[in-house]
């Protein structure tokens, strides 16, 4: 029977202030230094289920605020015997650095933020889980190169995200400027594939980790 859940949880309430400790990553991973790719707000975790099977050679980390998803996400992973793929519960926008800090130097390579929750009110918007710290955490993790991949069907959402990353110097954005007319990964997350089936648009983009020496 499938886990039902509320569809927002206010990363601000006082039930997710406590960050997450760092974890034993040797436990987690067979091959803890192979390029691991971070899904924030992983959902049910699906889109990483498919991605653990087709590039065998990452690992994967789905990170996600609704804990009864998680479980029943690692529950799946169990079942499929994965074990470059795990999923944490965690409020990101207090454990992220945490978590990056424990890992293995330059193993951080990919990173994806896909639909998250938009908080349409204004006096919602430090809900949002695209703050300027969260990319400086990336910015100071990930290697030089990796990628953060965006996307969301709400645009202004989209944009608010895109702005966030191209304002911090060590990101920019690859392509013209333009949205990406198709996903550059081998597979769709469900709320993408919902949405393209409705006929409406998907607002993406993809930012590249700079190398220091590159920045003018």
């Amino acid at each position: 029977m499938p886990v039902r859940v509320r569809q927002h949880v206010n990363p601000l309430a006082q039930k997710y202030q406590a960050p997450l400790t760092p974890l034993e990553w040797e436990k987690v991973y067979t091959q803890l230094n192979q390029p691991l790719h971070i899904d924030i707000g992983c959902a049910k975790g699906r889109f990483l289920l498919s991605m653990a099977q087709i590039e065998t050679h990452w690992n994967f980390l789905g990170l996600e605020i609704r804990e009864p998803l998680v479980h029943e996400a690692n529950k799946w992973r169990d079942e499929l015997g994965l074990t470059n793929l795990h999923y944490l519960f965690c409020n990101v926008n207090n454990s992220l650095r945490s978590l990056l800090s424990s890992l293995p130097s330059k193993t951080l390579q990919r990173v994806t933020i896909q639909f998250p929750d938009p908080w349409f009110k204004t006096r919602h918007a430090k809900r949002r889980v695209v703050q300027p710290q969260l990319v400086q955490e990336l910015a100071d993790y990930l290697v030089p190169g990796g990628i953060v991949f965006l996307q969301s069907d709400i645009e202004f959402v989209a944009m608010e995200m895109c702005d966030r990353f191209a304002d911090h110097s060590a990101f920019r954005r690859l392509g013209t400027g333009e949205w990406l007319a198709e996903n550059p990964l081998p597979v769709s997350t469900e709320r993408e594939m919902f949405t393209l089936r409705k006929g409406e648009p998907v607002y993406r983009a993809v930012f590249e980790k700079v190398n220091s020496l590159d920045l003018s």
